[in-house]
């Protein structure tokens, strides 16, 4: 039969035969197929226009398909084809069904495969800061091992060398850098020139006035349920007052109004120290809750917490700012001391005490020319550090108790120290105890002690608050003025000399902040 049924499936009208297969063809559709291809369509051998034969056909009409003479043989025709589209649709909508279960697979894949490098980032951060820990570790043991004599000097500098060695590659402790080094060592120059010259302003409260003082106003700052007041810190400039509650808040109060400008909520447990950074913009707070928080201060006085440090591993019982304001060390029951970079909130190093004593940090301030760091223990020492090679230079014994508070003079060589015994004032050239001040029985420990800014008066705090005139080495220190503690808890934690000693800053056990000044000078808010 003359029937083409390769390409168009229907009865050529002008049949053609290929030579080389032997397969019949309609004359126009294989013509343009060697014109497009230039092969056969059925066996894929090349093919050209020579190789096809012409197929002489009687010129009789071409007779119609059997079916297509009668109704019902069309509608079997129609029939054949509906069924042969039922059943390609039939085979397409399984494809897509197969293809969707695909797709829905890879994602799941996806998705398990996200999971699992989620979880193995997180491993290998813990196994990091394990390795960090384990390496701060390994080289105090070692140290611990050679040391000879734990009060030596000299070995504090070694052991420090050596965990300098053991923190090598260390990512989570990058150190105190030698650029960071000189920015401290320039501003030390700076400061230590200026203190050589400085005088005491005009505009500081006499003698006669601090003895006249009483207290102007009290402000319950704290909540009722969990009262106490453990550190209080004034911005000069505007004259604000940040303090750390008992009931895990900070408050920061603007003093002139009497308005508590802003409450610092986050931290879990007691807040134990407060300070604040350069002109109040940024408010630093240590916690029990071992965690060290650092808040952000806004146009509108409120502040929202910029990041929280967990670097300790016990309650975090100090923090000093550096002079550059662009540093600040935080110290621990854990016991070590946290060097940071503000604004990264970076912890550059943490220093371990290698001489062998194990007794937490209770306070820290930093000198005021930045280069010398002093930290209180929980066993009655005071320990002096070099911050550029985080060695231990000196410590003073002679205390008993926890010292619980330390305070540079501004004139760069006096130092005032508080325990359970009292305060001990140290010469820092001499590195001696040349004064003590036993105010109260054994039992009663003295909480707190600080120089004014001008280096002119120091008052304590324990179950009173007492302020001393500051004299010389050799001349002895009187006592001007004593404040009973007006908050009936017996406890005074906190004292701080306003602007000039224009006024004193208290804080007890309860939950106000006192105020003791000259009545009616600029203090508008009278309670």
């Amino acid at each position: 039969s003359n029937v083409d049924r390769t390409v168009s499936g229907e009865v050529p009208e002008e049949p053609v035969v290929s030579k080389n297969s032997g397969i019949l063809f309609e004359k126009r559709l294989i013509e343009r197929h060697i014109l497009d291809y230039g092969k056969c369509p059925i066996t894929g051998e090349p093919l050209t226009l020579d190789d096809i034969v012409p197929i002489k056909t009687g010129k009789i009409v071409k007779p119609r398909p059997v079916q297509a003479a009668s109704i019902p043989g069309m509608l079997g025709m129609f029939q054949i084809e509906w069924d042969g589209l039922m059943l390609s649709n039939f085979a397409l909508e399984q494809q897509l069904h197969t293809a969707r279960q695909e797709l829905s697979h890879a994602l799941y894949q996806h998705d398990a495969a996200c999971r699992v490098i989620a979880r193995l980032k997180k491993e290998r951060d813990e196994a990091r800061a394990l390795l960090a820990q384990a390496e701060r570790q390994i080289p105090m043991s070692v140290s611990l091992q050679n040391a000879v004599n734990p009060a030596a000097i000299s070995n504090g500098k070694r052991a420090a060398e050596d965990d300098e060695m053991g923190s090598d590659g260390k990512r989570i402790r990058p150190g105190i850098s030698s650029s960071i080094i000189s920015e401290l060592t320039d501003c030390n120059t700076a400061l230590s020139q200026q203190r050589k010259k400085r005088q005491i302003p005009s505009t500081l409260a006499p003698v006669d006035a601090v003895e006249r003082y009483s207290q102007i106003t009290v402000n319950p700052l704290h909540r009722t349920n969990k009262p106490g007041i453990l550190s209080l810190d004034i911005q000069y400039t505007k004259d604000i007052i940040a303090s750390a509650g008992a009931d895990s808040n900070v408050v920061v109060f603007d003093r002139p109004s009497g308005q508590v400008l802003s409450t610092l909520s986050g931290h879990s447990k007691k807040v134990t120290s407060v300070k604040f950074v350069a002109e109040g913009e940024i408010v630093v707070s240590g916690s029990a809750d071992k965690t060290v928080r650092v808040w952000q201060g806004s146009e509108d006085g409120n502040y929202e917490c910029r990041q929280i440090l967990k670097d300790h591993t016990a309650e975090v019982q100090a923090v000093t700012i550096h002079a550059t304001n662009r540093y600040f060390v935080t110290a621990s029951l854990d016991h070590t001391w946290c060097f940071y970079d503000l604004a990264s909130g970076l912890c550059l190093t943490q220093v371990e005490d290698t001489s062998g004593s194990s007794d937490g940090y209770t306070s820290a301030a930093f000198h005021p020319d930045g280069l010398i760091l002093g930290t209180g223990t929980s066993e009655a020492l005071v320990k002096i550090w070099d911050v550029k090679s985080q060695a231990n230079v000196a410590r003073f014994d002679g205390h008993v108790g926890a010292v619980t508070a330390i305070s540079f003079s501004e004139n760069g060589y006096f130092l005032a120290t508080a325990a359970q015994d009292g305060v001990k004032l140290w010469d820092l050239r001499k590195l001696r105890n040349f004064r003590t001040f036993t105010p109260y029985d054994e039992n009663i420990p003295t909480q707190s002690v600080e120089f004014d800014h001008s280096g002119s008066y120091l008052a304590l705090g324990g179950s009173d608050i007492r302020v001393y005139q500051v004299a010389n080495v050799k001349s002895e220190w009187n006592c001007i003025k004593t404040f009973p503690d007006l908050s009936g808890t017996g406890k005074v934690t906190s004292v701080k000399f306003g602007p000039d000693a224009k006024y004193i800053a208290v804080g007890s056990m309860d939950r106000q902040l006192r105020i003791f000044g000259l009545p009616n000078e600029d203090h508008p808010s009278e309670s």
